[in-house]
């Protein structure tokens, strides 16, 4: 792999491809903490964590790619002793945090949603809500043919309210946690909706719609697109990549 690549021009690519200007988030995305000025490797993981930072270091990684970062609106920003551990982590591997959230979500390629409907055989028609996809399966399916096809995706047992009608071909697909959405889109026409975490009202909203709910876990949603980014940087400048996974049941 030689010298590797400059770290500036390994983010500036990232920013581009993912547009990641287009997309107001929740906190500051793209680099979050500095590390080494070159890359050679690149880590992966959905999500900050000291575990996370310790593992990426240790596997000889020079930037780690997350989905979800350290920096949050309304978030304190006091460096207390948890943080301290992490940055320190961070610091001890001279590793650099680069986090992409939404534009990560939306992406019509390397994103969560994209990547979740190609696994489940949708073919995409529509953007739905604001970074998820909506589109039809190649044929009409019972709901339960879909839900293993979701569990042969995401590798566990998804929560289901199985509501909708006896043959699903429309689906819209939101990733991690937006429960909230299942009303659009019911609205929408959809005969399934798919996201990561199950909220309280999930179960009645879904009945009293008519729609069929899929809750396939937030992490688990969300793997699929930091390794896609990953590889299509290390791809672009003759990287090595590895996806570390800290799984989390939620």
């Amino acid at each position: 792999m030689g010298d590797g690549a400059a770290r500036d021009d390994v983010i500036a690519f990232a920013s581009e491809l993912l547009d990641l200007d287009a997309y107001p988030d929740y906190g500051p995305m793209g680099m979050q903490v500095a590390g080494a000025e070159r890359v050679r490797k690149i880590a992966c993981g959905v999500s900050a964590s000291r575990e996370l930072f310790e593992r990426s270091g240790g596997s000889g990684a020079q930037l780690l790619l997350v989905h979800h970062g350290l920096f949050w609106k309304g978030d304190s920003p006091v460096i207390d002793p948890v943080a301290r551990e992490r940055l320190r982590a961070l610091f001890d591997a001279d590793l650099t945090l680069a986090a992409y959230h939404l534009a990560l979500d939306a992406h019509a390629e390397v994103g969560n949603n994209a990547l979740l409907a190609g696994e489940l055989g949708v073919r995409v028609e529509d953007r739905f809500a604001d970074v998820g996809w909506g589109g039809r399966l190649p044929r009409a399916t019972s709901i339960d043919e879909l839900v293993g096809r979701v569990r042969e995706a995401v590798g566990r047992e998804p929560v289901v309210f199985a509501f909708g009608s006896e043959r699903v071909e429309r689906v819209a697909i939101c990733s991690g946690g937006a429960p909230r959405l299942l009303p659009q889109a019911a609205a929408e026409g959809y005969d399934c909706y798919m996201t990561g975490e199950p909220a309280e009202p999930s179960k009645h909203l879904a009945l009293e719609h008519g729609i069929h709910f899929v809750a396939a876990g937030h992490y688990a949603t969300e793997t699929l697109g930091v390794q896609a980014l990953a590889a299509r940087l290390a791809e672009r400048f003759s990287l090595e990549w590895e996806f570390i996974d800290v799984p989390n049941p939620v």
